[in-house]
């Protein structure tokens, strides 16, 4: 089954008045063809159950979806990442890191930071790497890098968080606040006495943003 059929299968499925809403909501950064999220998992679900059984990652499909001018196809490009995340080597980072700096905002981004997580989980070796990307001029990869250990619970690199949250410190970029205040309070559920102990420790140079999306499951 040739994966890019979908994109046919995609347009067929054109939603002009859907399209408006979803380019109103994303600030008309991206046009759309009008595709939610459970139509767009059917209309995908066959395609991506004989892509998984070759265990090899199509990248040149996945090009292509980031070149489609509709922002379904990032979507989908995203979901077949998901999908195909085990068979992801440390060599496929750079690829990753493409698609994170190309179309780039809040959707994309957030969409791909589990992949680098668990990229990074497997091998320490990126733990370097996600220090340099918390330092880089794109706000996106400073974004990812905040956001990669999410979910992680007991796996949390402590010492990692607190290096990559200090390196973003002062910072008057929502994302960046945003995205520091998620990771706070993620990690709260799992070792809210860190937590506490990290907004009281830095509090002076944490946005208000930050602490208050930090803290709101625990008393500070």
């Amino acid at each position: 089954m040739n994966l890019h059929n979908i994109f046919t299968d995609l347009e067929k499925n054109t939603d002009i008045e859907k399209a408006k809403q979803m380019e109103k909501y994303m600030k008309n950064n991206f046009r759309f063809l009008g595709i939610q999220t459970p139509l767009r998992k059917e209309i995908t679900k066959s395609y991506f159950s004989e892509a998984k059984k070759v265990k090899n990652i199509d990248w040149e499909f996945i090009d292509t979806c980031w070149k489609k001018s509709y922002r379904e196809a990032q979507y989908v490009a995203i979901d077949y990442l998901k999908m195909m995340n085990k068979f992801l080597e440390i060599e496929d980072v750079d690829k990753i890191k493409l698609l994170l700096v190309n179309k780039s905002w809040w959707d994309s981004v957030d969409g791909l930071h589990r992949i680098i997580g668990d990229l990074a989980l497997k091998h320490p070796a990126l733990d370097q790497m996600m220090i340099e990307w918390s330092k880089d001029e794109n706000i996106w990869l400073r974004r990812i890098a905040i956001n990669h250990q999410m979910f992680r619970k007991e796996k949390m690199k402590e010492e990692l968080l607190e290096k990559i949250l200090i390196n973003n410190f002062e910072s008057e970029e929502f994302f960046i606040n945003k995205a520091i205040g998620w990771t706070l309070r993620d990690y709260s559920k799992t070792n809210p006495t860190w937590v506490i102990q990290f907004i009281d420790k830095h509090r002076e140079k944490l946005s208000p943003l930050s602490i208050r999306e930090g803290s709101k499951y625990i008393s500070i």
